[in-house]
């Protein structure tokens, strides 16, 4: 386990966590999704704007601070 930084018990875990869904799956007990409110999903959707905009914003000012010579 330790050649892909895993450790073990993690594995026991995700193991353990696959075997009771498959139980689940076809038993027909599966839980019900989840709903999200309008407010939720309005702060989801603004957090996904903010992370699309926040790299080009800092990519654009280390180009013009002269950080870094490209957009790269």
């Amino acid at each position: 386990m330790s050649t892909h930084g895993v450790h073990q018990t993690m594995i026991v875990q995700w193991k353990r966590q696959a075997l009771e869904g498959m139980s689940a799956t076809f038993s027909g007990k599966l839980a019900p999704d989840a709903t999200i409110s309008p407010a939720d999903m309005e702060k989801l959707h603004a957090k996904i704007g903010q992370l699309l905009v926040e790299p080009d914003f800092s990519r654009d000012a280390s180009v013009w601070l002269g950080v870094v010579r490209s957009g790269k």
